[in-house]
């Protein structure tokens, strides 16, 4: 969904909670052609990300937010399950873009068992947990997360309800969330093959989705 080549005109692409860390790197934004609006609630975020990599930044709840519909792709990298009502960040989403353009979006699922997990720790003991296990994590992770509503079936039934057409569907069945001890991880697998065989795709631990706005 991202263009290819240069342009006359720059395609206009959302970033949706990328704050210091965008999803473009600088050199594909200058290969692209494109102009990034970061969009996050946190402004300390925006403001600490790459010199140059966002043309505008609006500081907002994408919850909240309406949205001028110029975009031609918003992007939202494992932001929804941090946000206490997904179809209200969905529909913010699909106010940032024009007709026809497309939305990426990249989600853990609910269903996952670190989702349950991190669902049931008080926030305290689950960053701490986080933390130490996962030292790289301090930057990038380890915000409130609800899972409102993130599974595959969920999310499909809210961006069609929005108007949305699905282009491709991607699930992925692995994390390494268990992968700091070896029996735990072999437990979690087992765990994982007999929920598949139950549940299908609803079983994935993550899972994406390119959707295209109706015209």
């Amino acid at each position: 969904p991202i263009p290819t080549q240069n342009s006359e005109e720059p395609s206009v692409i959302y970033d949706i909670g990328g704050g210091k860390s965008p999803c473009i790197t600088s050199e594909l934004k200058e290969a692209l052609n494109c102009y990034i609006v970061g969009l996050d609630i946190d402004e300390n975020e925006l403001k600490a990300a790459p010199k140059g990599i966002y043309d505008k930044i609006i500081c907002a709840d994408i919850m909240k937010h309406e949205g001028n519909s110029n975009g031609d792709l918003v992007i939202s990298l494992a932001l929804l399950e941090h946000v206490e009502n997904v179809e209200a960040a969905l529909r913010g989403m699909a106010g940032c873009l024009g007709d026809g353009g497309n939305l990426c979006l990249f989600l853990p699922s609910k269903n996952a068992l670190f989702a349950r997990i991190n669902k049931r720790l008080p926030e305290r003991t689950k960053r701490m947990i986080l933390f130490s296990l996962f030292p790289n994590t301090k930057e990038k992770q380890g915000f409130p997360a609800y899972y409102d509503r993130c599974t595959p079936r969920d999310i499909k039934r809210i961006v069609q309800s929005l108007g949305f057409e699905i282009i491709e569907e991607r699930y992925y069945y692995i994390s390494t969330y268990f992968s700091f001890f070896f029996p735990l991880y072999l437990l979690w697998r087992f765990y994982f093959i007999i929920f598949y065989l139950i549940a299908g795709e609803q079983a994935a631990e993550t899972f994406g989705m390119v959707l295209r706005k109706a015209h």
